[in-house]
């Protein structure tokens, strides 16, 4: 049985068929301390562990289905999600068609994706941060997330079908914004060797240094990838987690001057 969702939290837009439900949590609603207040999810980030099982439990009450909490270490592994699947199960990116199951990804800057096919056979999502997103040669997190996305949709419609693509719904969540985003020359060739056209989304900064759209990024990526239906984070100044400070944690605004970040989780399930 599902709780009340925290009027803060944000609850995508986008045309999802009914049993198809995400949330993407705030700082509000937790019992986490400074300077992790309060919704904190994550129990890697030397909060109270006792803090962050109450969170998490706040939140599985509210949603009325599991999420499962993986180990995100910036890497492409994506995991199929079941019942059984342990949190701590170490991925980047998750997959499920079992209700009451949620794909969770945790972020403090890095940006979460969410999929859903158009008939809520199968949902997903991914962990995003420049490293993941970037991936080796072109082929990153949200590649490796739609291989396993596709090849479920596949399984469970009995085959037979095509243009998975073209019948995907992405939604992208908060994130550092293109104002924060500072990067080294590295991170821009990362992106740009295997597609020169990505150099789009990087403005010159201070000292030989880049400001990176890390969502336009993404759009790019899922496009590349025939994903056209993408909705959330429009790069704008509201999806930014650095400056909004009250309501995001975000890892790089408060880890040197408060000596820690909490962790907000976007999620997607079947109900």
């Amino acid at each position: 049985m599902a709780g009340a969702l925290h009027p803060d939290w944000i609850v995508p837009d986008w045309p999802v068929p009914s049993h198809v439900h995400a949330v993407c949590t705030t700082r509000a609603g937790g019992v986490s301390l400074p300077p992790w207040d309060s919704l904190n999810l994550g129990d890697h980030v030397q909060d109270d562990l006792a803090a962050v099982a109450a969170n998490r439990a706040i939140l599985h009450q509210a949603i009325g289905a599991r999420p499962v909490f993986l180990r995100q270490v910036h890497g492409l592994v994506v995991q199929h999600l079941e019942a059984a699947t342990l949190d701590g199960t170490e991925a980047d990116a998750c997959v499920t068609s079992e209700p009451g199951v949620a794909c969770a990804i945790m972020v403090a800057d890095c940006l979460p994706v969410l999929l859903s096919d158009r008939q809520g056979t199968v949902v997903g999502a991914a962990h995003a941060g420049w490293r993941g997103l970037a991936g080796d040669q072109g082929f990153g997190v949200l590649e490796a997330l739609f291989q396993a996305f596709e090849a479920q949709v596949f399984a469970r419609r009995g085959g037979g079908e095509s243009a998975v693509a073209a019948d995907t719904l992405a939604w992208l969540g908060p994130c550092i914004g293109p104002q924060a985003f500072e990067v080294g020359s590295e991170v821009r060739e990362a992106f740009c060797a295997p597609d020169p056209g990505a150099a789009q989304h990087f403005r010159p900064g201070l000292k030989g240094k880049f400001l990176a759209d890390l969502p336009a990024l993404a759009r790019r990526r899922l496009r590349r990838l025939g994903v056209e239906a993408i909705y959330g984070n429009d790069s704008s100044a509201p999806w930014c987690t650095v400056s909004n400070t009250s309501r995001f944690f975000s890892y790089r605004r408060d880890q040197l001057v408060l000596g820690g970040s909490g962790r907000l989780a976007a999620c997607v399930w079947l109900g």
